[in-house]
């Protein structure tokens, strides 16, 4: 799922439709036009884009085609889904960019359904700048780069700094085990009576998504992907068993995770900001809402990097965007396509004017400037855009250090491919189970969520 606090407003307005794209989209584009131009069509907004925002589109058009006067871009609402695409794609009713969530890049890209574009990527002036991290969710199996990553998060520890304290605990110092979490809950539970010492979310699909988290943060996956494509449901592997078998303690043994245990992504945020949860699980953005929404005091704020086991395949699960080329664009249009997402998604974040008016306008609307995000390019050029925009921050800088210092040596997961929301869900009813039921059969309720998912996987085939 994407972080809940990326989630747009949609407003009414619009640029043009999908069905205009029949005769005008990728194979078409820049064809039987009349002149010497290379035509594309893109998609960076979602339908239902506010006014604002697609006002702020026609500008950034504006300004492209102004610097690139050889090419003609045509923006349009468009959303991309699974369901959908193998028809699209062959009726040619693609655009010519769009945008996949981190989930599907790279099965695309293995199955031949995106255009290569290695070599007008690298022609990129921040080609060599990339988070390869970040970057390897756009890149098939052979290295290949097929699309460009933007707006990633990566799952964090949020903790109240105060709480720390006042448990006799050092807030400069936050867990980095899954066992030091369970011991310092415990030593928050006992000393701060009131305070659960540690939470996750429970509902809305949350709960699920939290649990992905920490499965995949001890080396497991709850899906696994065959050399023919096919996806199996694996949520009854050992690692999600031992991360419930972690939960279930800290509840019945420790009792450190308080009385409350249906939190979805808005009251666990509001539970968190009154005081009343010591550490939790969240994207690294949460808070910016946490200012807006729930007016939390920033300098109480504490993040830490998600702790991962010395398992090899353990990573940090990870949410974002990654735009894509048609793969039956034209060269000329591959090649204009990449210049387009270079120039809308990358560089406002190299470029020193645009990171200080983004930084300036959130400053005046009280929001995050420099909450920690998944950097998506690599360590000096992230530490030269915080200089840029240092004077308006306002969040302390050492409050996000434990998560700055250490997400650069994390390891990325994207969250499991297929029916993701449905296996969340089905995993939220075995989540509230082990902390409302001390004698749950953790066992039967994943091996009910495996058949439960898995029919509606083999369904779709």
């Amino acid at each position: 799922m994407k972080s809940p606090g990326k989630v747009l407003l949609a407003g009414v307005a619009t640029l043009a439709t999908v069905g205009a794209l029949a005769g005008c989209s990728a194979g078409g584009s820049g064809n039987g036009s009349g002149d010497s131009k290379v035509h594309i069509v893109v998609a960076p907004v979602l339908p239902g884009a506010t006014a604002d925002a697609l006002s702020a589109l026609a500008d950034r058009v504006k300004e492209f085609e102004k610097a690139n006067p050889d090419i003609d871009v045509k923006p349009i609402e468009y959303q991309w889904t699974a369901s959908t695409f193998a028809a699209e794609l062959a009726g040619g009713t693609l655009p010519d960019v769009f945008n996949v969530p981190f989930t599907d890049s790279k099965t695309l890209a293995n199955n031949g359904q995106l255009a290569d574009i290695t070599k007008y990527f690298d022609e990129t002036a921040t080609a060599k700048k990339w988070n390869e991290k970040v970057l390897d969710v756009a890149k098939s199996d052979d290295g290949k780069v097929y699309g460009i990553p933007w707006g990633p998060y990566a799952m964090s520890l949020s903790y109240n700094r105060d709480i720390f304290t006042q448990a006799g605990l050092d807030p400069d110092k936050p867990p980095t085990t899954l066992d030091e979490i369970q011991a310092d809950a415990k030593t928050i539970s006992e000393k701060v009576p009131g305070v659960a010492g540690y939470m996750q979310m429970t509902q809305d699909a949350t709960g699920g998504w939290n649990l992905a988290t920490l499965t995949q943060s001890l080396g497991g996956r709850l899906e696994t992907v065959g050399g023919d494509g096919k996806v199996t449901v694996t949520a009854d592997n050992d690692q999600t068993k031992a991360g419930l078998e972690w939960l279930k303690k800290m509840r019945w043994d420790d009792n450190s995770m308080g009385s409350n245990f249906l939190f979805a992504w808005s009251s666990i945020n509001e539970a968190f900001a009154a005081g009343k949860i010591a550490m939790y699980m969240s994207g690294s953005d949460v808070i910016g809402s946490l200012m807006q929404a729930n007016g939390f005091d920033q300098n109480k704020y504490g993040v830490t990097t998600y702790p991962l086991a010395s398992d090899p395949n353990a990573g940090i699960l990870s949410g974002g965007n990654v735009d894509v080329v048609n793969v039956k664009s034209s060269p000329e249009q591959i090649a204009a396509a990449v210049k387009w997402i270079d120039f809308y998604r990358t560089q406002p974040t190299v470029d020193k004017d645009a990171a200080i008016k983004n930084a300036q306008t959130l400053q005046a609307g009280n929001q995050a400037v420099n909450a920690p995000t998944l950097p998506v390019f690599d360590q000096a050029t992230w530490e030269q855009n915080q200089e840029w925009i240092k004077p308006y921050a306002n969040i302390p800088a050492a409050n996000l250090k434990p998560f700055t210092d250490g997400i650069f040596s994390q390891n990325i997961v994207p969250e499991p491919p297929k029916h993701t929301q449905d296996l969340y869900k089905a995993l939220d009813a075995v989540v509230q189970a082990v902390l409302t039921d001390q004698n749950a059969d953790i066992d039967a309720l994943l091996k009910g969520v495996n058949d439960q998912v898995q029919a509606l996987i083999d369904a779709d085939s």
